[in-house]
């Protein structure tokens, strides 16, 4: 009787799994740049593509752009298992890597890609109003800098202040380290430059939801980075940041932190949309 019972379960698990995938479109490898760029640079046009995974029936769905690990020597993108069915749309990002690639060329891919997003979302079904970015190490990297220095995404006239929020997973908030490696600058020797989201606190800053594992397991002093950005975004009177720090995971601390940013996404599309309504 147990393994009859066990068969009918997994088999309505499967069923259910199969019903939610059905309502999910996804599409591989869309380039980011304009065929122009991708012309001119072969390695742009192979390795600058994203994957998007949005609801089919859901109108002005929130997106979360989401960018892989890897010490931005490596890694490729995947749509995490976690965000799925979650009805947002999740819209994972390769980029051009180190040592073919130095800095900032992994800064202006992320640009280009979330810039992409902000152009193309709503011909999907989405809204510019719910674009969160995020990405685990140097992904979360990448996230803060385009986030919190307004340069890059003004490259394509789109000001970074239109993005929901920003949440970092275990995101390196001085200057990077492979970065400092380009310059012959040991992991050990701190910089904040103007490659280090640190550089660029500010008051008008998006929500900031900073994630990272236990301070004792943590990376290169991972947790302390991102607790002195959070403690200098509030001397400047930012009041929308927050940094969780999880005990008990070192650095590879996604499992328990997507339940974090899906919360925190689901509080601030709240907050958004109680100031639609008051306006």
């Amino acid at each position: 009787m147990k393994k009859l019972l066990f068969i009918f379960t997994f088999s309505f698990a499967s069923l259910v799994l199969f019903a939610q995938d059905s309502l999910y479109v996804k599409s591989e490898n869309i380039n980011y740049y304009d065929e122009a760029i991708n012309r001119s640079d072969e390695y742009i046009r192979q390795r600058c593509v994203l994957d998007i995974y949005y609801p089919k029936c859901i109108k002005k769905f929130s997106t979360i752009v989401w960018f892989h690990g890897g010490g931005l020597t490596e890694g490729e993108k995947f749509i995490p298992e976690q965000l799925k069915n979650k009805v947002y749309c999740i819209i994972a990002v390769n980029y051009r890597l180190n040592p073919k690639v130095k800095c900032p060329a992994y800064i202006e891919d992320a640009a280009a890609a979330v810039a992409w997003v902000f152009k193309n979302i709503e011909n999907y079904g989405g809204t510019t109003n719910q674009i969160f970015i995020s990405g685990h190490s140097a992904g979360g990297y990448l996230a803060a800098m385009i986030g919190l220095d307004k340069e890059w995404l003004g490259r394509y006239n789109i000001d970074a202040n239109r993005i929901a929020a920003i949440i970092p997973l275990s995101g390196q908030m001085i200057t990077h380290f492979t970065i400092r490696r380009e310059r012959g600058i040991p992991d050990t020797q701190p910089l904040i430059d103007k490659f280090a989201p640190v550089y660029y606190v500010r008051k008008d800053a998006p929500p900031m939801i900073l994630i990272t594992g236990d301070r004792e397991m943590e990376m290169l002093g991972r947790y302390e980075e991102n607790a002195y950005l959070m403690r200098m975004m509030k001397v400047m009177g930012h009041n929308k940041t927050e940094l969780y720090e999880l005990g008990g995971y070192g650095h590879n601390m996604t499992d328990p932190a997507f339940p974090i940013l899906i919360n925190c996404l689901e509080e601030i599309r709240k907050t958004k949309k109680s100031n639609v309504r008051n306006d």
